[in-house]
Order: structure tokens, then C-alpha cells, then sequence
């Protein structure tokens, strides 16, 4: 079955008609309340000629996308009718004050159990562009997934002239196998994860793989407008190069903040990271692959690239024998994927970056190792991953609770504000028994409103390699980056405090530094980790708790009564 998209400029918005005084709270009285019904269930899919059967949302991998406006509430009744736990978290929206549906198994809530819902109120505020949604228990989100396209307001404009159209543009990824036996199996090994079979755009690996010609994603565009591609890196671990043949593309937004209009021919994207990209149709009318391709800097992976195909609409011209092919930077090109993240800017100038900062963390990044006593292990060590050399243990009761109804045991509050230990970061070997790290579930606690900067420190060990940091419940400045050693006197002299990137995921450049810098008022509970499936799997992750402030709106919101149990 070919899979066609012909794009329009209408969106269908479901509303739902309630009091709002029924969400505790929770709606702003401007917005509009949206809902949408998410089944968990598994269902059959056949790609490069294997069937499986897999996790969806309602059917449908990539699941429905979300259209909505500003500011609006999205209630979303998620009904588990599939034979495992699951959570589903809204990546990228800051949900103020209200962290019980963000989503995030162990940290924010208890998965929901197989026959078990859950109403999840999406809250909007100032995120305005492209996000997405996905599972955040074990390795569900290979295939639940899918785009959060957040409009202007009616009464307002987009910062640059209306697009003819959107173009949600997913990413993914296709095993053969079954993931959850691929994720048990990458465990019980201790070293990598077995490699996928296929890189995927919008669910489809595209013609270039064996068994997909007739399933090859298709766009039909008009000559002579402009389109508006959502795209989303939903790949598990690793950064993907994009490029439309022949044509140039201009970003003007990443992670749901506008950004200065940058020109390129291709992007870099890394794992859980969306950018809006403007799309002219103004090349000789042809049919043309839209292709996504890896870069790795090291380790096995799949080098033929997803493709699609975009198709200028009429009967003039005469279509080539096969779509023209883009031609990527090298797939190990470091310098390609940190120069592109390195020239997005925020939209305007003087943004609210903190000039000044109240608490300066400094965190190592690391794949670590240890001796793996296991008969099932492939080796005598097994691989781990740390944040200030702490890998991360999972509560059996989520940090959310325990934290609200002052449970005692569950996790403790002293995450190390810098690394143990000094060395040459970038360049430096440990021996392997120096190298293993330590295990907690430790939090790190702010006060209301304290600015914060972050430097991320990638470091040499497990061999060094990128490390897209997320963080939940807030968008973040990109002040400044590098390669090497983070140096705490020459490096805030190369600090942009003017128009910084707002994000709420960044790849910290391998064997490099990054420098982020956001202000604590968001109270509750938040997972900051790297979105490697893998890293974050070892261990890679800890846990902002932010205390409440004095005034009425600075202070979290109290639960729902269908919260999951434990």
C-alpha cells in the first residue's frame, strides 16, 4: 500500500465542551480544552518483509499527531489494552506546576498497568511550534510515538509569512525483531544494544531497503509555496542527518521556540529533538527523495538512509526513472552536526537568559564499566552509564509521591553537585577498576526561582561519544559550547547571553562541553537525561526536585484522584 500525503492548510481540532472548574485548577480561562482517546494496544506491522506484532497507539505507528494552540489544556484519556506497562510523556511541554502528567515511569508516576487508564492533562503554555510524544518505559517508544503541532493563537501571526501547509516529518526506527526482546536481551548481555534494521520517515523505511518500494512515503507539493516541515528525531540512539534533494531549507524553530531564519541544506538533529523547517517548492518540477541518514562516531549501525519522495503535483513534466538522491556529509562527520547546532539562534535579541547565577553545577557524562558476574553476560564487564559518576536506580515507587506525601526511603537528596574526582575528562583513561560508578536515587534540590547553569562535560570514558541531554519541565538557554575540557575562566568568556537557543534537548558534542542556564520556577519533580536509549538505560539520568515558592501560583498542584497506582 503506498502512503500518500497530500498536504492541506485545514487542522481538525477536537474540543471538548466541560467545566472547567472540574480540572482543579489546572486551565488557564483563555483556553480552549482539547481531548483526544490514546488505546495502547498491539497490532501488526510488516516492514523489509517481516511482520511483528508491536505497541501503538490506537493502531497507528508513528500514533495520532496532536494539533493545538497555545496556551491550550489537552486531556488525554490513555487506556492500556496492550500486555505490558506503559507510560506516555509530552516531551517538551513544561506542564507548569503540574508534574503528575509528565509522564515518566518511577519518577513521576507508576506505569499504567495492562487494563488500567489514565486522564493526562497536557498543559500548554508558552511552547509554540513542534514537540512530540512518546512512551518512557523501557523501550516502548520505538513505536509509540508521534508530533504535538502547537499553533499561534488565532489573533496572532507566525513570525514569518503563513505556509501553504504542515509537514509533521517523523524519524524512526525498525527492528525485525522485537524490541522488548532486544531490550532484554541489550540488558542480560551487558554491552550494546543489537543493531536496528531499518531507519524510518513517517513509519516507512522507503525504497532504498528491500520490500518497501510500495511502501514508500509520499508528499505531493505545489509549485512555487512554502511549507512547513515539523521534523522529529524519534530514533532511540543516535543523531540523523535530513536533506530534500535539491533544495535548501530554512529552520526557524527548534523544540517549541522560534529561532532566527538560518539557511542550510541539511540539519542535524539529535534524539528527541524537533525543528521546524521551511520548505520552498521552487525547483524544476520533478520528484525528488526527502532522505534521513545517520551520523555515528563510532560503533555498528545501518548506513542506508529512510527515504520519501516528494512529488511536484501535475502532468507537465516528465518524472525521472528515479527520484534525485540527496548527498550527505560523511556519516562520522562530528564538525557537520556540532557547526549546524552551533548556529541556531533564539528569535529575538536580549532574550530572558539569567545574567546572573545563583547555583553552578558541574556534571561529568560517562559510559562506564564494571564486572559483570552474570551468566548471561557476553564479557567479563558490563557496560553503565553515570551523571557525576552516579548511575541511576528506578524507585519501585515513583520520586513524585514520595516527595508529596513525604515517604521516607524512596530517594535522597544529595546528587553531587560535581564529579568526584579531576582528570583530563576528554583524553584521560582510567583503569577499568577506577572507572565503575556508583549507584543512587539521588535528587538534586532547588529553591523556587534559583538560576541555575549547567555545564555538561562529556567525557573519554567507554570510548566518548554524543549525549543528547534532555530535561523535563523546561526549556532551557544554550549558552555556550566546545570541544575539550570545559576551562571555568575561558569558557563563560565564549557565553552568548544575547540571543541563545531555547531548548529543551541538546547534544552535547562528544569529548566536549556544554553550557545550559535556566531559572527554578517550576516547582515539582523532573528527570533530566540523556535521550540515547541506551545511556539512559545504563543509568545516564538524575532528578531535579524544585520546592514551591510563597505565592498562590508558585506552588505545585495537588494530584488527580486516578493517579496509577504503585
Amino acid at each position: 500500500m503506498e502512503n500518500k500525503l497530500v498536504v492541506s492548510a485545514n487542522k481538525v481540532f477536537i474540543l471538548c465542551f466541560f467545566g472547567i472548574v472540574l480540572l482543579g485548577g489546572v486551565t488557564p480561562l483563555h483556553a480552549l480544552v482539547r481531548c483526544c482517546k490514546f488505546e495502547v494496544i498491539r497490532s501488526s506491522h510488516t516492514r523489509l518483509c517481516t511482520k511483528k506484532s508491536m505497541l501503538t497507539i490506537n493502531g497507528q505507528s508513528p500514533g495520532p499527531t496532536i494539533y493545538a494552540r497555545r496556551g491550550d489544556l489537552i486531556m488525554l484519556d490513555v487506556v492500556n489494552r496492550a500486555d505490558q506497562n506503559i507510560t506516555i510523556h509530552w516531551h517538551g511541554v513544561k506542564m507548569p506546576r503540574y508534574p503528575w502528567s509528565d509522564g515518566t515511569d518511577f519518577v513521576t508516576q507508576c506505569p499504567i498497568r495492562p487494563g488500567q487508564r489514565f486522564t493526562q492533562r497536557m498543559i500548554l503554555s508558552d511552547e509554540e511550534g513542534t514537540l512530540w510524544w512518546h512512551a518512557h518505559s523501557d523501550w516502548s517508544r520505538n513505536s509509540v510515538y508521534g508530533a504535538i503541532v502547537i499553533l499561534p493563537p488565532t489573533a496572532q501571526a507566525f513570525p514569518f509569512p503563513k505556509p501553504h501547509a504542515h509537514l509533521p516529518i517523523l524519524i524512526g526506527e525498525w527492528w525485525n525483531a522485537d524490541v522488548e526482546e532486544v531490550f532484554g536481551n541489550f540488558l542480560a548481555g551487558g554491552g550494546d544494544p543489537e543493531v536496528s534494521d531499518a531507519f524510518l520517515i513517517n513509519g516507512q523505511p522507503g525504497d532504498l531497503y528491500p520490500c518497501s518500494r510500495q511502501d514508500t512515503y509520499k508528499v505531493f507539493v505545489k509549485p512555487g509555496k512554502t511549507y512547513l516541515i515539523k521534523l522529529v528525531n524519534a530514533v532511540m540512539d543516535n543523531i540523523m542527518f535530513f536533506k530534500i534533494a535539491g533544495h535548501n531549507l530554512t529552520v526557524v524553530g527548534t523544540d517549541g521556540a522560534y529561532t532566527k531564519p538560518m539557511t542550510t541544506d541539511y540539519v542535524a538533529i539529535s534524539p528527541g529533538q524537533t525543528i521546524d523547517v521551511l520548505l520552498e517548492t521552487n525547483q524544476p518540477p520533478s520528484h525528488y527523495y526527502m532522505a534521513a541518514r545517520i551520523y555515528a562516531s563510532g560503533g555498528e549501525f545501518v548506513t542506508t538512509p529512510a527515504t520519501a519522495i516528494i512529488e511536484y503535483v501535475g502532468n507537465h513534466y516528465t518524472p525521472p526513472p528515479s527520484p534525485f538522491l540527496p548527498s550527505f556529509p560523511e556519516y562520522n562527520d562530528s564538525a557537520a552536526s556540532v557547526d549546524f547546532t552551533d548556529q541556531l539562534r533564539s528569535l529575538a535579541n536580549d532574550v530572558d537568559v539569567p545574567k546572573i547565577v545563583d547555583k553552578t553545577l558541574f556534571y561529568t557524562l560517562s559510559v562506564n564499566q564494571l564486572p559483570c558476574l552474570r551468566s548471561s553476560c557476553l564479557g567479563a564487564t558490563r557496560l553503565l552509564a553515570s551523571v557525576n559518576n552516579v548511575s541511576l536506580l528506578l524507585p519501585k515507587t515513583d520520586i513524585l509521591q514520595a516527595y508529596y506525601r513525604g515517604i521516607i526511603g524512596v530517594y535522597d537528596s544529595d546528587f553531587p553537585d560535581f564529579p568526584p574526582s579531576s582528570f583530563n575528562y576528554t583524553q584521560g583513561v582510567k583503569a577499568k577498576e577506577q572507572s565503575g560508578p556508583g549507584f543512587g536515587t539521588a535528587v538534586r534540590v532547588l529553591a523556587y526561582n534559583t538560576t541555575v547553569e549547567v555545564v555538561f562535560q562529556g567525557t573519554n570514558l567507554g570510548g566518548g561519544v554524543e549525549h543528547p541531554m534532555h530535561l523535563h519541565g523546561y526549556s532551557f538557554y544554550v549558552v555556550g559550547s566546545g570541544l575539550g575540557n570545559y576551562d571555568r575562566v575561558r569558557g563563560p568568556a565564549t557565553y552568548n547571553l544575547v540571543d541563545p537557543p531555547l531548548m529543551e534537548n541538546i547534544a552535547v558534542p562528544r569529548n566536549g562541553w556544554t553550557a545550559i542556564r535556566f531559572r527554578a520556577n517550576n516547582p515539582g519533580v523532573w528527570y533530566m537525561h540523556c535521550h540515547f536509549e541506551r545511556h539512559v538505560s545504563w543509568g545516564m539520568g538524575m532528578v531535579f526536585i524544585v520546592k514551591d515558592g510563597e505565592g498562590p501560583h508558585q506552588k505545585m498542584l495537588p494530584p488527580p484522584p486516578d493517579m496509577p497506582p504503585c
